[in-house]
């Protein structure tokens, strides 16, 4: 998997997307360093989302701390707020992130959760896969 995330990084830095992709920069929580990582940015009405397939991460930590970061795709570097997305309010997230990506992180999930389970089966793992909603600053 490590060197599906540097391809794909590497294609989002040079500005090719592939489905989404983005390059996360987030500040450490210890050190303020920026760490990076390949994310897949979803759209659902008109609002974007940052969804963590492999739980509470890193990343994730480091965004909860600050409430801040940058998205990369090629030469555009866009800073943003994060706001965490309660687990009941991610239900159409999840369904969606599924539906464009399973094919991609659909390991992470637990059992066999797919874009068609049940909502109380989405809503069950909710908690175990954060999500966040992006704001321009």
């Amino acid at each position: 998997m490590r060197i599906f995330n540097r391809i794909v990084a590497r294609f989002t830095k040079l500005g090719i997307s592939l489905m989404g992709s983005r390059v996360l920069s987030v500040r450490g929580r210890k050190t303020g360093d920026w760490r990076s990582t390949p994310v897949n940015l979803l759209v659902l009405d008109g609002q974007r989302y940052l969804v963590a397939p492999r739980g509470h991460t890193q990343w994730v930590k480091n965004l909860r701390a600050s409430n801040e970061g940058r998205l990369q795709l090629g030469r555009k570097i866009e800073t943003f707020r994060a706001e965490e997305v309660p687990n009941a309010d991610k239900l159409p997230v999840l369904r969606l992130y599924l539906k464009k990506w399973a094919w991609e992180v659909g390991t992470f999930f637990s059992g066999d959760v797919t874009k068609n389970s049940p909502e109380e089966t989405l809503l069950h793992i909710a908690p175990g896969v954060p999500v966040f909603k992006i704001h321009s600053v």
